[in-house]
């Protein structure tokens, strides 16, 4: 039921003619009593982040984490538009307000799409209107909503997750233009249990540094990434058991992005064991998983681990290759920084052959100097990437 699986969650999503040709592409998540609950939000690093950013963080600063709910639009990411861009993005939340009642500040924006060009204003208000009329707090309602954040996406990414006394759901879209710090993605997460806004803040920080911030497409950070978490404040208070079920949700939604990927048909699963501490495996991780050559090697099947061993001295300056080895699919082929192949057995050989056409690569590099693991998800790189972004897209 993704974001409308939690008690005292509404959604809608609506065609508003942003996209045109009858498409969905405004999405509307709040709460159902219409009230103000406790929220947070993360939003992409970048200095060129969108309008609809910009006016999200300021949001949320002035009403400390109190919130009614976020409008996310899809086609047009209001992205480098200037006084313009920034005039729609705040009647997006105004819009909000005058329809579904409170302050302005109380709501959050997104935007997804094409950037640099000047969001169709026109549409808002009329959309909004329609978003009214169309909120409910069953599946269909949440799955609209999926279904209306999404660009070149091929699927609604949902997922939903129960805990003891609570739940949470959480809708997500993205498909390329993804690399920490955050992954182009927008997501909403969702739950009926009571948070305060620093719970939510503290435990939403936590669960995208483990998830979100540990994806790669193509390395290319966008400039509208935004997470949001809503609390419905139905049920009780969670134990510790809550930040597990976010962290399982968003994992989930994480995984599906790269699966996703624009002209990808692999996921990479980077795991880096034997790191020094977390920050050396993560460097390393990232190393290996924004590379292109790894990529091209991906989708040729192809154990190249001396792609993988020149990310990591790279990332690495200090490693000393002879403590290094590399597996894929769980068969060693590099060992001590040297090759390998000439100690796998026939049957490993075949093994290797067959298990490198599967849909999900593991690449395991082992830095043989401490306990520190890491994994980073990543996706091939084929010739539907080029062809989608050749132009602008």
């Amino acid at each position: 039921m993704s974001v409308t699986f939690p008690a005292g969650i509404r959604a809608a999503g609506v065609a508003a003619g942003i996209k045109g040709e009858g498409e969905l592409d405004l999405s509307f998540v709040g709460f159902a009593d219409g009230m103000v609950h406790s929220g947070a939000a993360v939003f992409t690093q970048s200095a060129a982040a969108a309008a609809p950013v910009q006016v999200s963080r300021s949001h949320l600063a002035s009403t400390n984490g109190h919130l009614r709910g976020v409008l996310l639009s899809s086609g047009n990411a209001n992205a480098l538009t200037g006084d313009a861009g920034s005039i729609a993005a705040q009647l997006m939340a105004r819009s909000c307000a005058d329809q579904l009642g409170g302050d302005e500040r109380e709501y959050l924006v997104c935007s997804t799409g094409l950037i640099g060009i000047a969001f169709p204003q026109d549409r808002i208000r009329p959309g909004v209107e329609r978003i009214v009329e169309e909120l409910g707090t069953d599946s269909r309602a949440g799955e609209r909503a999926a279904h209306a954040i999404r660009t070149t996406d091929t699927f609604a990414k949902q997922a939903e997750a129960a805990g003891v006394g609570f739940r949470v759901g959480g809708m997500a879209k993205g498909a390329a233009m993804i690399a920490p710090n955050m992954a182009t993605m927008l997501c909403v997460l969702t739950t009926d249990a009571t948070l305060s806004p620093r719970r939510a803040q503290d435990a939403l920080g936590w669960v995208v540094d483990q998830t979100f911030n540990r994806i790669t497409i193509d390395g290319c950070t966008s400039t509208n990434d935004t997470v949001v978490l809503l609390a419905s404040e139905v049920g009780a208070e969670p134990g510790p058991d809550f930040e597990e079920r976010l962290l399982e949700v968003a994992a989930k939604l994480a995984y599906a992005i790269v699966s996703d990927a624009e002209g990808g048909s692999r996921v990479g699963r980077v795991r880096v064991v034997g790191g020094l501490n977390v920050a050396e495996a993560e460097r390393a991780a990232r190393g290996i998983a924004n590379s292109l050559l790894v990529k091209c090697s991906m989708l040729g099947s192809d154990p190249y681990w001396g792609r993988v061993l020149a990310e990591v001295g790279a990332a690495l300056p200090m490693i000393e290759m002879s403590q290094v080895s590399v597996a894929y699919q769980g068969i060693r082929v590099c060992e001590d920084g040297v090759d390998a192949a000439a100690r796998l057995s026939l049957a490993q050989r075949r093994t290797l052959d067959r298990r490198m056409n599967d849909r999900e690569i593991v690449i395991e590099v082992d830095l043989g100097r401490g306990s520190a693991t890491v994994e980073v998800l990543t996706a091939d790189i084929g010739h539907g990437y080029l062809e989608e972004n050749r132009g602008t897209s």
